[in-house]
Order: structure tokens, then C-alpha cells, then sequence
């Protein structure tokens, strides 16, 4: 039964259904939403239906709120077996289709991985690629992986994983860090082709900005990994 850690801001609209598919994905499973300073009814939506909720009192980026989170219900969890736990973090805005993320709990679950990412089946929206394959550039040049989903914030770690990758990466670079951090560490890392759904940024001026914030974040930790 894995620990699950939710990444959410502002995700009012689709938290509930994201954490309804978890729970019918993962019975029984602890349920954490890193709430990133929402303003809207995020907390309150994903606390009536069955999480955790750390909430932040303001925006302090994904990485930060992760972490934090993550902290807060790992301490809860100090009796755990020895090499046997295994964290699955999601993005909050999934919807029903968070369902599809038991196949990363289960490649590590089985030892097929140390690390495993969900690659989207089907791409929605999103802008040029240029921090995309920017990414994808930065983590073949620090570790020498090839990936097909650089940034994927769906992820499965095992204990080996989650050491080497803590404290994660401040903002939107954690995911990139991840995977070099684990990498250099010796763990193995496994792409899992899923069907997925999200909320994606397109080619609007909130879409380009976020995507420019995020190249600055990649660039962040590309630099710090020399």
C-alpha cells in the first residue's frame, strides 16, 4: 500500500475526482495533498473527499510544498518496513484517470524499478517544446539518460529512490533534479506509457509564462548539477 502525495494550486475543479480515483485505486492507502497556497476551494474539496491536506499559507512552488508535505506524512510512517514502503507522488489535476497510476506503484512494488515515471499516452495542449526538450536535453548531459517524459510529476519511489532524491528540488525543477539525483545515485528508472488526463497550459499568455517560469527552474537545477 504506497503513500501518496498530491501536488495541487488552485486545482478546485478537478482535486476531488483526482483523490476519488486514488482511493478507489488504492484502498485503504494515506492520502496527502500539498496544497500551494490555493485561493480557491482546493483544501476544503480535497479534505471532505478523504485526504490529508498540508496547506500553505502561500505560493511557495511545487518542490517546496512537496517536500514539506512529504516530511509531514513520512513522519507518520516511521513504523514502515524497511525497504517495503513506496511513495507514489501525482499532480492534483489527473481527474478519474489518477486510477492508471497503480502500474508505477506496481513496477516498483515488483522491483522492476527504483524510480518509475508516467510518460502521457496522448498529448493536450502544452506550448512549443522548448522546455520540454530542454529538460530532457539538461538530464541526458548531467546523467547521461535518455527520457521520453522529463518532467512527468506522476512518480513512484521506492526507499532507495526517495533517499537519494531529498530534499526535492525547489519549484518547478523537482521533477528534472529527481531523475538525475537517482540516477547518479544507481537507481534504476523505468517510463511507463499511461493514459492520463490533465489540466494543460496552452499557447495563451498565462501557458507561456508558466512555461517560462518553468525553464528558468530547469536551468536552476541544471546549473546546480555540474
Amino acid at each position: 500500500m504506497p503513500l501518496v502525495v498530491i501536488a495541487a494550486h488552485e486545482e478546485g475543479p478537478r482535486i476531488g475526482a483526482t483523490i476519488g480515483a486514488l482511493r478507489a485505486a488504492f484502498p485503504g492507502a494515506p492520502l496527502w495533498v500539498a496544497d500551494d497556497g490555493s485561493r480557491d476551494r482546493t483544501a476544503e474539496i480535497a479534505t471532505a473527499a478523504g485526504a490529508r491536506v498540508h496547506r500553505l499559507a502561500r505560493n511557495v512552488g511545487k518542490g517546496m510544498a512537496m517536500e514539506q508535505t512529504l516530511a509531514h506524512a513520512l513522519a507518520e510512517q516511521e513504523d514502515a518496513p524497511p525497504g517495503e514502503r513506496v511513495v507514489l507522488l501525482c499532480d492534483g489535476d489527473l481527474g478519474a484517470s489518477a486510477g492508471a497510476l497503480t502500474a508505477l506503484t506496481e513496477a516498483v512494488g515488483s522491483g522492476q524499478a527504483d524510480l518509475a515515471v508516467a510518460e502521457f499516452a496522448s498529448s493536450v495542449g502544452g506550448g512549443f517544446g522548448v522546455a520540454l526538450g530542454f529538460a530532457r536535453w539538461a538530464i541526458e548531459r548531467r546523467c547521461g539518460l535518455l527520457t521520453r517524459a522529463p518532467i512527468s510529476g506522476q512518480r513512484a519511489l521506492n526507499d532507495r529512490a526517495l533517499e537519494a532524491v531529498r530534499p526535492l528540488a525547489t519549484g518547478f525543477g523537482m521533477e528534472m533534479a529527481m531523475t538525475i539525483d537517482a540516477v547518479r545515485a544507481g537507481c534504476t528508472m523505468r517510463e511507463l506509457r499511461l493514459e492520463l488526463s490533465h489540466r494543460a497550459t496552452g499557447r495563451t499568455p498565462a501557458g507561456f509564462l508558466h512555461r517560462a517560469r518553468q525553464l528558468g527552474d530547469f536551468t536552476r537545477v541544471y546549473r546546480s548539477r555540474r
